[in-house]
Parts: structure tokens; sequence; C-alpha cells
């Protein structure tokens, strides 16, 4: 016989793996980098560029949202607007996102439980590939990065 211990009990009400830790771990993910960009201007140190700003001098959808974010984090909405124009005005609806994966984790849903409409997902990913397409031609310079 081995005097092997049984195993060790969690205490009440915790259980690894908590379906609440993905959402707080990316909001905690989220402000750390908010803080950071806060700190650090984006426009003055070296951040990389964009691989594919690099490669070919195009604007990806992205391009200019760590700018955005620094000018966002000194109220300056004109600058955030310039740097990336899809990007700041989804921030509020990612926060509200957010906000509904964190409270449906936690068992109380800001809002009643129904699946995104099945054309959700392509129109975004359609709506950001127009974005990338028209900021990089000449009639829309002003939605380019400003890089």
């Amino acid at each position: 016989m081995s005097s092997l211990a049984p195993p060790p009990v969690a205490p009440p009400g915790f259980t690894v793996g908590r379906a609440w830790t993905a959402p707080v771990t990316t909001g905690v993910a989220a402000l750390a980098g908010t803080a950071v960009l806060a700190v650090g201007n984006p426009n003055t140190t070296h951040v990389p560029l964009c691989p594919l700003r690099a490669i070919t001098g195009l604007d990806c959808p992205l391009c200019g949202s760590l700018r955005a974010v620094h000018s966002l984090t000194r109220a300056d909405l004109g600058a955030a607007l310039d740097h990336n124009l899809l990007f700041t005005v989804s921030v509020p609806a990612l926060v509200v996102c957010w906000a509904v994966w964190l409270s449906r984790s936690v068992g109380r849903p800001l809002v009643a439980d129904r699946p995104l409409p099945r054309f959700a997902k392509p129109a975004l990913v359609g709506l950001a590939l127009v974005f990338g397409v028209f900021r990089n031609l000449p009639a829309f310079g002003w939605l380019g990065s400003g890089a």
C-alpha cells in the first residue's frame, strides 16, 4: 500500500478554467496595451511597420491603429480619426462586445442571448477589406494612416 495523499480540494466557488478567464485576460491585455501606448508615443518611437506596408507601401485596414489608440488616450479624437477612421469608430462597439462577452461568461447577460446573424462576420470582414482597398486609392487618400 502506498500512502498517497488525496488530491487537493479547490475552495468553494472556485473551479479551474472558469468561463470568465478569457474575457478578463483579454480585457487586462487591452488595458495594458493601452497603458503602454498612453506612455509611449508610436508617432516618435520606433514601432515596426505593418508587414503589408513594409513590403508594398500600402495601408492595411489596421494601419494607424496604434497611433489612433495613443491619440484616444490623449482625448484627441480628430487625430485618432485621421490615423484610422474604421478602428476609431469601432472602439465603442468593441468595448460593448467585450462587456457583453464578460457578462455572459459570469452568467449575468446584459442582453438577450441571441447569436449573431449569419451575415455579420462576413459583413465585418468585407467592410474591413473594402476600407483597406479604398484607403489606398488616390481619390480617398484622406482615409490613409498618415504615416
